[in-house]
Parts: structure tokens; C-alpha cells; sequence
């Protein structure tokens, strides 16, 4: 059997037995192509040029193994890969964390290196936080986009810190970025010029919802409580105090924009664009959120 015809039947039996796609990939066929690669060994730009290579019978037996695994455990295929990539930069990753997706990524550095949120930075910036890091893709992705500026990167979960401490020693940023465990901005330092966070925002009845590949994943990392804004207002309540000046919170909320509209009718924030649209991440000025809390106060 070929390369190409091995991955198309994986594919049909990913599709057969209705797994769930999102950690990585957004269809069956690239999700077998990342799997029937992995198990082969090759890299995951391997296909093209090995599309009608013959494989033995025990490579196709490696591969189809694998595929099973991911149809029974119903487990992200980075579970089982132990990677994942985020603007084509590879992550280690495995059940201690949830697998990095962030669309804050994009706004980081594109293609070409730049990113929107370089126009908010000066040359005054010295120090970014990534709150909720997970596995610190985050701010290994700042640290490689502002080769100036020192990253802090916390999280409430050490299970999560020693994973971010895998990915932080791989890309060789040890001494750029700073773990530290904090129950959100509680032991932070600053003050930042820049905040980013992807924040648990799931909300409840969301959650309740989720496929078997999303409730793998760390409860703590992804549930936001009823309306999914339980964290994101301590973070907005917070945040002023460990922002400069002239500093900016960036924000991921997903798809609860009605739910942060409803809870934060006046809040001042621009909506930034990603691949997934204009509404699933948002910035807030310190001049806004000093603004949100005294009209939250009156």
C-alpha cells in the first residue's frame, strides 16, 4: 500500500467513528496524515514527496495501531504525538495541560515575522506577561517575536509550569522567560507593558457539551464557571495594577463574546482579527480597564 492510500483509509475510519477534530487539525484527512506520519517517523512535510511510496506491512500496521488508539481513547492526536505547533513553531505537549491553539498567536507573528500587536509596543517595552500559560506557547512565541523584551509566564497549575519548563529549555529562552506559579495576577510582578491571556472561559453549559477530545483536556484550563467570565473579571478588576501606563491587556475569550457583552456592557475594547474571525479576541487599554472599574464601582 502507498503512503497517500494509507492515510486516505485512516482518514475514512477517523470519519467513520466521528472523533472530534480542533487540537491541531480541523478535518480527518490531516489528522491521519499527522498521525500515519508520526508513527512512520516522518516529518509532517514528508507527504508530498513520499505521497506513492510503498510501505511494508508492518509500517501500515504501526500506522493503523495508532489510529485506533485515537478512535478508542478518543484522546487529541497531541496526546498521543506529544507535540503540537503554533505558528509553526513545535510545542511539546501532553494530559498535563491543554493543547495550545491560541489565536493570540497570530497576533504575535505572522508568516513574515510581524504581528498586529507590534503597533502597541515601544521601544519603552521591557516586560510582557503570558497569564495562564499552559504549556508556554504563549511566551515562547513573544520571546521569539520581541528579542528585547523579558516574558513572565504563570500559571495556576505546576503540572502546567513543568510543561511550559520543557518547551522554555527546547527554544533555548531560559533565560528570557520567567515561570512562576500564580492563582491569576495574585503573585505577579510587573509592571507590563503587555498582558496576554487565554483565560478558562468555557461556560458552563458549554462545558457540560464538550466532545470526549475537549474533556481530556484539563478541566482547569478550559471551564470559566455559569456565564464563563468567573476569571476573566478578576483578570479585568486586576489587571490596571500590573499594567504601565501605556500598557494593553490582551484578552482570548472564544466564542463567549454575548456572555463578556453582557457582563461588561461599558468596557472600551477593540476586537482584533484572526483566522477565526474578528470576535474571539479583544484588547483593553489600562486607560480602559481603570475606566470599566469606576463604572463598575458606581
Amino acid at each position: 500500500m502507498k503512503l497517500i492510500d494509507l492515510i486516505t483509509a485512516q482518514s475514512a475510519r477517523l470519519k467513520q467513528a466521528g472523533v472530534s477534530f480542533g487540537h491541531g487539525t480541523t478535518n480527518a484527512f490531516d489528522e491521519a496524515a499527522w498521525l500515519v506520519l508520526f508513527s512512520l517517523g516522518l516529518p509532517l512535510d514528508a507527504l508530498e514527496e513520499r505521497a506513492q511510496r510503498e510501505l511494508p506491512a508492518e509500517d501500515q500496521a504501526k500506522a493503523e495501531a495508532l489510529v485506533t488508539r485515537r478512535i478508542e481513547t478518543r484522546q487529541p492526536a497531541a496526546y498521543l504525538t506529544k507535540e503540537a505547533w503554533l505558528q509553526n513553531v513545535p510545542f511539546y505537549v501532553d494530559e498535563r495541560t491543554i493543547v495550545p491553539r491560541s489565536f493570540i498567536a497570530e497576533l504575535l507573528a505572522d508568516a513574515e515575522g510581524e504581528g498586529i500587536l507590534d503597533a502597541w509596543l515601544t521601544d519603552h517595552t521591557h516586560q510582557v506577561l503570558d497569564l495562564c500559560t499552559g504549556n508556554g506557547s504563549l511566551a515562547v512565541i513573544a520571546a521569539m517575536a520581541f528579542p528585547e523584551v523579558q516574558v513572565d509566564a504563570a500559571d495556576l497549575s505546576q503540572d502546567a509550569l513543568d510543561v511550559a519548563r520543557i518547551n522554555v529549555d527546547r527554544h533555548k529562552l531560559g533565560a528570557r522567560i520567567r515561570l512562576m506559579q500564580s492563582d491569576l495576577l495574585n503573585a505577579v510582578r510587573g509592571p507590563y507593558a503587555l498582558i496576554l491571556c487565554n483565560p478558562p472561559y468555557v461556560n458552563s453549559e458549554s462545558m457540560a457539551k464538550l466532545p470526549a477530545e475537549y474533556r481530556a483536556e484539563p478541566t482547569l484550563a478550559l471551564a470559566g464557571g455559569d456565564d464563563g467570565m468567573d476569571l476573566v473579571r478578576r483578570i479585568l478588576r486586576d489587571a490596571p495594577a500590573h499594567l504601565n501606563a501605556d500598557g494593553v491587556l490582551v484578552l482570548e475569550i472564544g466564542n463567549e463574546r454575548w456572555n463578556f457583552e453582557r457582563a461588561f456592557p461599558r468596557a472600551e475594547v477593540a476586537w482584533l482579527p484572526t483566522s477565526a474571525g474578528d470576535d474571539e479576541v479583544l484588547l483593553m487599554t489600562r486607560e480602559a480597564l481603570v475606566k470599566l472599574a469606576r463604572t463598575t464601582e458606581t
